[in-house]
């Protein structure tokens, strides 16, 4: 009876934990579609821009002169067509000259060079100040971005809790039993299992006597009594004493990965342009990305080693995949007019599941190698902090054992013969039997190099293979 009150308390406390995190993320989404504003429909420059240009050039030039039509109220009630024609000519030309301007300014006026010069000074004022509301307008977004994605991180997590099953069941007794026997008392326990499958448990531990377990230990012995390796995730205490304390373990991941890589620079430079980065997470996730900066050695380098570094950061603070990629996108077109852009191709495994999810910004195609066939995977051509608003295309499958994803930079992919060089690559790829992920990525960059001009671009070829403990 105690034990179905606890957990029934326990649900409840679930059940008014998760409302209130969706009450924050609520609350952050409303707080982003209030700073949406009129600001946001315009971002060049407007009729009324040219209208206050021409009647300023006017007051401070033409005086109580009325004869071109051009000065004071007449500006305001011009066409509308000759106004965004001096816009669109300011635009592109970067001044307006006298032959922008209407032949009876022309003839009549008698102050033109004067009457240019300043309408030409009032239009480059405007375009500083409009430049620095776009600035203000894409540092907003960024902020926008950061509270919509931390809504969504919230509302994810109390799905999380509302849809965690308690799976404790009869393992409770045989886990303080196994634990007694090993000089630890148990004093309470709760198993969660989510969605894809993770579990969790939560322990009210304590050592007997003057005994120090750490919590590494107490995992492994978890393990043996309910079934499966666990591990300690990072947030939770490490030691095990006299005193009672709440540690909570995490089961590893159905399945694992491995991965290579190979890759090499452009004939007579001594640096790759392109970066990489590796990890497998203690939350069951393996993560995998690759950059390729626009043109080659070390200015190519550091600007794609700045987007490996950028989306790394983000995945570890807890952004998903794509809010990284977008947050990425927003900061590096934030940087100014010297930054260059940056494809970059991100895959994100779940260990428990078994599940794919790739994300892509202007990167060559992926391929994923299942036992009977090769998969192609393309996406979008824009690179990252090439344009504002860009959404990252996302693509998921389901990995089965054995399946191998194959990622490349287009140096890689330019060089293949023929037209269509997915196809070629495709078929390379069938053909060649090679298990191991290092094999495979000196494999493919070996055939890439054997091509003609292949040493005209960076080649990087970054595998990974997935494969059930």
């Amino acid at each position: 009876m105690w034990k179905r009150d606890r957990r029934r308390d326990m649900a409840e406390v679930n059940g008014y934990t998760a409302g209130r995190l969706n009450g924050m993320a609520r609350s952050l989404e409303l707080l982003a579609k209030s700073c949406m504003d009129e600001m946001e429909s315009e971002r060049g420059l407007t009729r009324e821009d040219a209208v206050a240009a021409m009647q300023t050039s006017a007051a401070m030039v033409c005086g109580s002169c009325r004869k071109c039509g051009l000065s004071g109220r007449n500006a305001a009630e011009g066409e509308t067509y000759y106004l965004y024609y001096l816009l669109r000519t300011f635009e592109q030309k970067g001044r307006v000259g006298h032959e922008d301007m209407p032949r009876l300014f022309e003839e009549t006026c008698r102050y033109k060079e004067d009457y240019l010069a300043q309408l030409n000074r009032n239009l480059g004022r405007a375009v500083m100040n409009l430049e620095w509301k776009n600035r203000f307008l894409e540092s907003r977004d960024t902020v926008m971005v950061q509270f919509r994605e931390l809504a969504s991180l919230l509302g994810e997590f109390a799905h999380q809790m509302e849809q965690a099953t308690d799976v404790t069941g009869r393992r409770e007794a045989g886990v303080k039993q196994f634990f007694r026997e090993h000089h630890m008392i148990v004093e309470h326990m709760m198993m969660l299992e989510y969605e894809n499958r993770q579990r969790e448990a939560y322990l009210t531990v304590r050592t007997q006597g003057n005994r120090c377990v750490t919590a590494k230990e107490a995992a492994l012995l978890f393990g043996k009594a309910v079934g499966g390796g666990w591990y300690v995730p990072p947030d939770t205490r490490s030691l095990i004493t006299k005193q009672v304390s709440v540690i909570r373990l995490a089961q590893i991941g159905q399945y694992r990965t491995l991965w290579g890589v190979a890759g090499c620079p452009r004939a007579g430079e001594s640096v790759s342009g392109d970066n990489y980065f590796c990890v497998e997470e203690a939350s069951g996730q393996a993560v995998f990305g690759l950059s390729d900066g626009m043109g080659s050695g070390v200015a190519a380098s550091t600007e794609s080693r700045k987007v490996i570094e950028l989306v790394q950061q983000l995945l570890e603070t807890g952004f998903s995949a794509r809010a990284a990629l977008k947050m990425t996108n927003t900061v590096l077109l934030l940087t100014g007019a010297e930054q260059h852009p940056a494809t970059l191709d991100l895959c994100c495994i779940d260990l428990h599941a078994g599940v794919l999810d790739m994300m892509k910004m202007g990167a060559a195609a992926t391929f994923v190698i299942e036992k009977e066939q090769v998969h192609i995977v393309e996406a979008g051509d824009l690179p990252a902090g090439a344009v504002n608003g860009v959404e990252p295309t996302l693509i998921s499958r389901k990995l089965w054992d054995g399946d191998q994803i194959v990622m490349m930079t287009d140096g890689v992919l330019d060089v293949c013969p023929g037209e269509n060089k997915e196809l070629v690559m495709q078929q390379f790829l069938g053909e060649v039997n090679e298990e191991s992920p290092q094999g495979l990525a000196e494999r493919v960059l070996e055939f890439a190099r054997r091509q003609e001009r292949a040493d005209r671009d960076d080649m990087t070829v970054l595998t990974a293979g997935i494969w059930k403990r």
